[in-house]
């Protein structure tokens, strides 16, 4: 299976969450596509933005677009029932592109979807969304994206000439699908790495660079809330690398739900797709909601 497969499989995975979970809404949304994130080697990096056109709850999730950490782009038309059980739910959908391999590498990768959560907090009012309320989610490399937004985020550099690199990377809530989250044991340079493996040029890094880029390894107390959500049987990503990071976190005191699909592999279809589905739609509810209002101070009484 190539790069393109994966992301095709992911794709598809997305598309029959959509009509898994949203049959029978009809929420008309905005789309504006090709909105430019940023630029690099002279290109534009770009993503789609999906707004709800009534109702919308003010929190933004970023997808992340990407298998075998292969990032494509598809007509914003085809893509938007994928994300329908979100923005029927009133959430903003921003779907990111990032540099791609083989021409560019996962820490490439992982440094422009960090630029994107800089850029959509900059540009929060002109999107309408909360900038303290944002969530990311992916399947397979996207859910590893996601996972190093969680552990890994900063909070800007203030002497930076670039006012979106200013603003902080954090993000508030992550829900990770089939996520790869230590990549030290499937990373080329692992004599004992699985061969399966080797189709991912990605995965071309030394020991140190695959350590740095292993969500596992980056887990600390200040880590955003996560989802992980595997398949029982998947032989691509096993389920232990989402019970490791579940662990993890839990160690650390941040909240995390694991749920595991234990007769799916890879994608998930029916039932478990389903499953999937309320869940992530019910930890992006529950993480996501506006802060509480203030109490208000009773009058005094005479």
């Amino acid at each position: 299976m190539q790069m393109r497969d994966i992301l095709v499989r992911s794709v598809g995975m997305a598309l029959g969450l959509a009509l898994a979970a949203s049959a029978g809404l009809s929420g008309e949304v905005r789309i504006t596509p090709d909105i430019v994130y940023g630029h690099k080697h002279g290109l534009a990096m770009t993503c789609d933005m999906f707004r709800p056109e009534t109702d919308a709850n003010g929190a933004v999730l970023l997808f992340m677009v990407s298998g075998g950490w292969y990032s494509a782009w598809m007509p914003p038309d085809q893509a938007r029932p994928m994300f329908a059980p979100l923005t029927d739910k009133g959430y903003t959908v921003l779907a990111i592109r990032h540099g791609s391999s083989p021409k560019f590498t996962i820490p490439e990768a992982v440094d422009d979807v960090r630029r994107a959560v800089r850029f959509v907090r900059h540009n929060a009012a002109r999107f309408a969304v909360d900038p303290e309320r944002i969530g990311v989610f992916g399947m397979s490399a996207g859910g590893h994206l996601s996972l190093m937004l969680a552990t890994t985020g900063d909070d800007g550099d203030e002497s930076s000439g670039d006012p979106v690199l200013r603003e902080s990377a954090r993000v508030r809530a992550v829900c990770a699908w089939v996520a790869p989250t230590d990549l030290r044991h499937v990373a080329w340079s692992d004599p004992g790495h699985d061969k399966q493996y080797d189709r991912f040029p990605a995965l071309d890094l030394d020991q140190a660079e695959a350590a740095r880029m292993s969500p596992l390894l980056a887990v600390s107390r200040d880590d955003a809330p996560a989802l992980l959500i595997a398949g029982g049987r998947d032989e691509l990503v096993p389920a232990e690398h989402s019970r490791q990071i579940h662990d993890a976190l839990a160690a650390q005191g941040v909240a995390s739900r694991l749920v595991v699909l234990e007769k799916a592999g890879h994608g998930f279809q029916g039932q478990d797709l389903a499953t999937a589905v309320t869940a992530m739609v019910t930890w992006f509810d529950d993480h996501l909601g506006p802060a509480p209002e203030p109490p208000t101070a009773a009058p005094n009484t005479p």
